[in-house]
């Protein structure tokens, strides 16, 4: 039997990460959850998902800078990061792509 696919959902709410995790649990998949951008890096390098969920506005490290690393790293650059954020500001969604966001989520 072949493993679920994993989701890794990066985000410093716990409500918003328990909502997006259930949602992902119930469709079929495995979920991990972060709420640091360092924690996030740590979790996919140990095992890289296959879609990262990235909230933007994380604490310390911000989602654009740790999507940034994310595909600066050979073991991660091919996972597809999805920004999640309520920034509409054209600027922020310009920022995330540049960063290597592969699609953007309001």
């Amino acid at each position: 039997m072949a493993a679920l696919p994993l989701v890794l959902v990066v985000d410093d709410y716990a409500d918003a990460r328990a909502m997006y995790a259930a949602w992902l649990q119930v469709s079929g998949y495995r979920v991990v959850e972060a709420s640091t951008a360092a924690d996030a890096l740590a979790l996919a390098r140990a095992e890289p998902p296959a879609v990262v969920l990235m909230d933007l506005s994380l604490p310390g490290v911000d989602g654009i800078e740790a999507t940034r690393q994310l595909k600066a790293d050979p073991r991660t650059e091919h996972v597809p990061v999805v920004a999640i954020t309520g920034h509409v500001e054209a600027h922020v969604r310009e920022a995330a792509t540049a960063a290597g966001c592969d699609a953007f989520i309001i």
